[in-house]
């Protein structure tokens, strides 16, 4: 078990990692180096630590040591000349212990426009989120993926490398490419929240990923706090967050009419619901920000029947004014059902044409069995539940897809 000092060290690199990182590569421009530079002064403290003691400011002891190691990498370097300002510049800032910052400097803003810029895939820019902001090791990050720790590894390389080519400037986007920068921000950290509330494989949910992305969210409405959409996202996580321990109970999966409500976390609420309102109030809300009204609505009904349904198909209407897709109508069709009956919603759907778009999405299948089963047309739903039971991602849902079917009074082949 890892001593006291060594957990305080773990919990102080988790938390300011993102923020220490952040500080060394505004001034290096070279995230590779700036890694492993603070990954040998936390090396550093974990030896030094157990027997000196915890700095007064070990985060500003962590950021002085990695810039001495920067300092001796430039020294060794065969391209030190050409490093002359950078080397001048650190050790101007390395010139005395007692210049030691007291409240470190905060560039993760830039820090996560650099790992979500557009030049990298989805992929790559959420594993390397996760490292440079999150502070994950690249076996945590490894595991999140389902990949080999090696093949990670190389992708967060890869990932680095192509950044530091392509000479990207290391500061925020120009006012007129803020929007479209900002939204692939909030999809890599959407995507991250995803994966942790319902992993695409292995177990149902992944907390400690759907935590990760909230601390993200957290950080990025920190740093922006009048943006609506981060907001509207911040909450939409909070709401999904505070129902996700209900989901599960003894090892199987509970749906949201199942659930119970007295798990549901009423302080993630209560801070989602306030985020929601403020979103709400800026203006012409953004798809963040009408999703979490509709998830502060089943958050706010005291029970699955007092859900305003109706309320709900027409947020969903609204989002798909701003943003049309086969999973958002699929959603509705949802909603639809319990304001105004599953026939109604399954004649929809059907003449909808979806189902094209969506035979390689799992949710759809049980969707379309649902509405089946309840419309009566028990031959069509059992083979909508055989396909939705042979794609769910996680046993806990194969285990109640197949409860679902058994209850039609036939069984799966």
């Amino acid at each position: 078990m890892p001593s006291p000092i060594d957990q305080q060290i773990n919990r102080l690199i988790r938390e300011d990692w993102g923020r220490l990182l952040s500080v060394l590569v505004a001034g290096c421009r070279d995230i590779s180096l700036a890694e492993e530079c603070l990954q040998e002064a936390t090396l550093a403290a974990l030896q030094n630590w157990p027997r000196s003691g915890v700095p007064d400011n070990p985060d500003a002891w962590l950021l002085t040591a990695a810039r001495r190691k920067m300092i001796d990498q430039f020294r060794r370097s065969q391209t030190a000349q050409d490093k002359a300002d950078q080397l001048a510049l650190w050790v101007e800032q390395t010139q005395a212990e007692e210049a030691e910052p007291t409240t470190l400097p905060d560039h993760r803003l830039e820090l996560i426009f650099i790992c979500c810029h557009p030049i990298l895939d989805d992929k790559s820019r959420i594993a390397l989120t996760l490292r440079a902001l999150g502070g994950l090791t690249t076996d945590e990050i490894a595991a999140a993926f389902l990949d080999k720790p090696a093949t990670m590894a190389a992708r967060l390389t890869r990932a680095k490398k192509k950044i530091q080519s392509a000479n990207l400037p290391f500061r925020a986007p120009e006012p007129e490419d803020l929007p479209a920068r900002i939204d692939g921000v909030l999809k890599v950290i959407y995507l991250i929240f995803n994966e942790g509330y319902r992993a695409t494989s292995g177990p149902l949910t992944r907390g400690d990923l759907a935590s990760e992305a909230i601390r993200l969210g957290r950080i990025l409405s920190g740093l922006m706090p009048d943006h609506a959409e981060i907001q509207g996202l911040l909450a939409l996580m909070l709401l999904g967050e505070s129902r996700r321990l209900a989901r599960t109970e003894n090892g199987h999966f509970v749906p949201l009419e199942e659930q119970n409500r007295a798990r549901w976390d009423r302080a993630k609420i209560s801070e989602g619901t306030a985020l929601v309102q403020q979103a709400l109030s800026k203006g012409s809300p953004g798809p963040y920000a009408i999703q979490a009204a509709i998830s502060a609505l089943h958050a706010q009904a005291t029970d699955f029947a007092a859900t305003d349904w109706r309320q709900i198909v027409a947020l969903y209407e609204l989002l798909l004014s701003r943003q049309a897709n086969p999973v958002i109508f699929l959603n509705q069709m949802v909603a639809l059902s319990y304001a105004a009956g599953a026939s109604h919603a399954l004649e929809q759907l059907e003449a909808s044409g979806a189902g094209e778009h969506l035979k390689d999405y799992q949710p759809f299948h049980s969707c379309r069995a649902d509405l089946l089963s309840r419309t009566g047309k028990i031959d069509a739903a059992r083979q909508a539940y055989v396909k939705a039971i042979e794609m769910a991602p996680s046993d806990e849902e194969k285990a109640f897809l197949t409860a679902r079917l058994s209850a039609l009074g036939v069984s799966e082949v």
